[in-house]
């Protein structure tokens, strides 16, 4: 397929795989990027063609203006997504992207379409609410919570301008995930697997596993060691995963 200019803004296959017969879609983290999901396209591929969604506001989209809720991000990809549907797509979202994948693909089925399965990662799930306030603290505060997290390198975060670079896009997405509320009662109708790391600060293993009440259909639950970003750690394992799903489906439309 020929993408639009639009699509290529937001949609990235670092290693296509045109004759894949299933897509996933990769969403990222707060402050994360398209970039995050090389390797994933690169060990999938050609078996399954990876597109990384790229947000505004961040790398070469840098001068583009920040989308700062969860609802609009939401709205656009799913726009997006309409034309990368020519084969049957599974979702991935990490932390803010878990959220993001969720409600784009409530849209997706509300117009008869939607998701194989979403894989929500490093997040709690979308009713579990904590009262957190990263985006109203000052550069300082903001810089010591990604430290935290253990998912930024630290030669970036020594380097100033970097640092300067990247502060808007985190700011702007901490507020869409901090000020994110669920719909009472949102579900989605495809099978959903929660991801989490046994030493997460930011979601519990009950939080995690509470996604289940957000699925009309199969729930799965994967503990992983490390905290929020155990997955740069436990790629293999998250990859072996992935692999399951898509190699217990032979045939392309098998839900």
């Amino acid at each position: 397929m020929s993408p639009s200019p639009a699509d290529t803004l937001w949609c990235r296959r670092f290693d296509p795989a045109p004759e894949a017969a299933h897509r996933l879609v990769c969403f990222p983290h707060a402050g994360g990027s398209a970039s995050y999901y090389l390797p994933v396209a690169t060990a999938l591929s050609p078996s399954v063609d990876v597109v990384a969604v790229q947000y505004p506001g961040r790398q070469d989209r840098r001068s583009e203006p920040l989308i700062d809720d969860i609802g609009t991000l939401a709205d656009q990809v799913h726009e997006v997504l309409r034309g990368w549907d020519d084969r049957p797509l599974t979702f991935f979202g990490h932390s803010m992207g878990a959220l993001v994948a969720f409600e784009v693909a409530r849209r997706s089925e509300a117009e008869g379409s939607g998701p194989l399965r979403l894989f929500a990662s490093g997040r709690r799930a979308p009713s579990r609410h904590r009262d957190e306030n990263v985006h109203l603290r000052d550069d300082d505060g903001v810089i010591a919570e990604i430290k935290s997290m253990s998912g930024t390198d630290d030669r970036l975060l020594g380097d100033e301008e970097l640092i300067r670079m990247i502060l808007p896009a985190l700011r702007g997405d901490y507020r869409a995930v901090e000020t994110y509320r669920c719909a009472p009662g949102a579900t989605v109708d495809c099978p959903v697997t929660a991801l989490v790391g046994d030493i997460d600060p930011k979601t519990s293993i009950d939080e995690a596993r509470d996604w289940e009440k957000h699925t009309t259909a199969d729930f799965d639950l994967q503990v992983f060691p490390g905290g929020h970003f155990y997955l740069n750690s436990r790629s293999a394992d998250v990859l072996k995963v992935l692999d399951g799903h898509f190699s217990a489906r032979t045939e392309p439309h098998d839900t």
